[in-house]
């Protein structure tokens, strides 16, 4: 059996689509995965699934059981624990965060649903949106927002809308703790 991390895209944000944690953990059961825990109130969980499970059909599971149990429709990325220990161990900006009190809710990966199109990378500067601060890790975006996420560039819309890739936004305090609870 294989650990999973399962991030559902912008549930419990202000007061649109709310959902009960125990729900989640419900849909999450529904769809396949045990031994689910849940991180915060936000759409972060872990849970156990089948060896060779295919985190995009996976993904589309728990999508229709969210939708089906909650009236909720929200994106859901499922990725191995490998993925996501890929992208803990990735982090470009570790000496930025040592210098900075709370740091970890000013380190924002930006994690994408597919691997952007080389072609499209090629033609278009990541970097430029935010320079000094913004690199691009396997299957993540990483950003340092030093002054903090409210005065840095929005860089999950500008890779939606030039790399057509769908992104789902974490602080790295959660990512460390999905990697631990992995």
């Amino acid at each position: 059996m294989a650990r999973y991390a399962i991030l559902v895209r912008g549930i419990n944000v202000g007061t649109a689509k709310r959902v009960a944690m125990a729900d989640l953990r419900a849909v999450l059961e529904e769809s396949g995965f045990s031994a689910v825990r849940t991180h915060l109130n936000s759409g972060n969980a872990v849970g156990t699934g089948n060896d060779g499970l295919d985190p995009a059909e996976a993904g589309a599971r728990v999508e229709e059981a969210l939708a089906a149990r909650t009236g909720v429709s929200a994106r859901t990325l499922v990725l191995t624990a490998g993925q996501l220990r890929t992208i803990a161990a990735g982090l470009p900006y570790a000496a930025e965060m040592a210098a900075v009190e709370k740091a970890g809710s000013r380190m924002m990966a930006h994690v994408l649903f597919a691997d952007p199109d080389p072609a499209l990378l090629a033609e278009h500067d990541l970097t430029a949106i935010d320079p000094g601060n913004v690199q691009l890790g396997e299957r993540v975006v990483y950003q340092w927002c030093p002054n903090g996420l409210l005065e840095s560039p929005d860089v999950s819309g500008w890779i939606t809308k030039n790399l057509h890739v769908e992104v789902t936004t974490r602080n790295w305090n959660t990512i460390a703790k999905l990697a631990d609870l992995l």
